[in-house]
């Protein structure tokens, strides 16, 4: 075994193509394998083309910059039951029952408190 983990990134090759990906998503240039390895390369960290070429192509046509700050933003999922080609009707419809359901199920949640028990009681 000539290496901790054999055929898989090593976290310090992994950071290293990453934060190349980041450098370039920065400065507003295309994110490309060749880019990340010549980034990588300068920084004397070895990382081989396949995993240059997976992290440019899982990143192509996104915006980067726009991820990082919607980190923590996720949005909601789509209803369960409105079919993709149902029509405008069925998702406005299902759109309006989910705020509704929602507060039922806050209801229910400040019930529990009225219990005489709490999480750290």
């Amino acid at each position: 075994m000539s290496g901790v983990m054999d055929g898989w990134m090593d976290a310090t090759v992994e950071l290293a193509a990453t934060y190349a990906a980041l450098i370039l998503a920065d400065d507003g240039i295309e994110i490309t394998s060749d880019k990340i390895v010549s980034l990588t390369s300068a920084a004397d960290v070895e990382v081989e083309p396949i995993w240059a070429t997976l992290l440019a192509k899982a990143l192509e046509g996104k915006d980067v910059r726009e991820l990082l700050l919607n980190v923590g933003a996720g949005g909601g999922a789509p209803a369960v039951g409105a079919a993709p080609g149902a029509g405008g009707a069925a998702p406005a419809a299902a759109a309006e029952e989910a705020p509704k359901e929602e507060e039922k199920k806050e209801e229910k949640e400040e019930s529990d408190d009225d219990m005489g028990f709490g999480l750290f009681d």
